[in-house]
């Protein structure tokens, strides 16, 4: 990778360790305390060259983020059980949010969003958009009579739910994700919030 601004060639191994600073950084003490000077203390690398490869600190969260340093991301089960694979697939998003540096650097990744529109839009692209798009995909299959409109808003909710829950710092325990679950399920009609043959199809997989 190359920075052609200033004439300056962008080294990979320099860029990794700003990166993982940040990580580290962001977790010892959050966003509004982050420090680029510690940041390039502990990567080994000049404050300038921090500075010159991201000119914002939003610029450098989102590229931690992007970098798969950040959002936790996991297939969608297909079981041929909604209930049960929408629970699964939230236990595991659950896990990844207990850990501290992941949920310090998307409490980051949220403000850093919020103080660029460019910085919004790619990590709603690279990150909350995936998870989104598999979501609707499985609650599609599992409901075709359910309008579009109505899986995009369930998988929205589920996503929305985590992430508020991580905000506020409150843990997403085995109930609230059970009623998380069931209240997302009723509200798309032809799905009720338990699994029966009735409502989910078989897995063909």
């Amino acid at each position: 990778m190359s920075d052609t601004r200033r004439g300056r060639t962008r080294s990979e191994a320099v860029r990794r360790a700003i990166l993982e600073a940040t990580r580290d950084e962001l977790a010892a003490n959050g966003y509004d305390k982050m420090s680029i000077d510690r940041i390039a203390a502990a990567a080994g690398a000049g404050k300038q060259t921090v500075y010159r490869w991201y000119p914002s600190k939003s610029a450098l969260v989102a590229e931690c983020v992007l970098d798969g340093y950040g959002f936790p991301t996991s297939p969608v089960p297909n079981t041929g059980a909604i209930r049960r694979d929408l629970r699964a697939w939230l236990g595991a998003f659950a896990d990844n949010l207990a850990h501290p540096q992941t949920a310090a650097l998307i409490r980051a990744s949220i403000a850093a969003a919020a103080e660029s529109d460019d910085v919004a839009v790619r990590l709603y692209n690279h990150v909350s958009s995936a998870s989104k798009g598999a979501l609707v995909a499985r609650l599609r299959e599992a409901a075709p009579a359910a309008q579009l409109v109505s899986a995009t808003a369930a998988a929205e909710s589920l996503i929305g739910a985590m992430l508020y829950r991580l905000l506020v710092r409150q843990p997403a325990t085995p109930a609230f994700l059970d009623s998380l679950v069931d209240t997302v399920l009723s509200g798309i009609q032809g799905m009720g919030g338990k699994d029966s043959a009735a409502t989910v199809r078989p897995s063909s997989s």
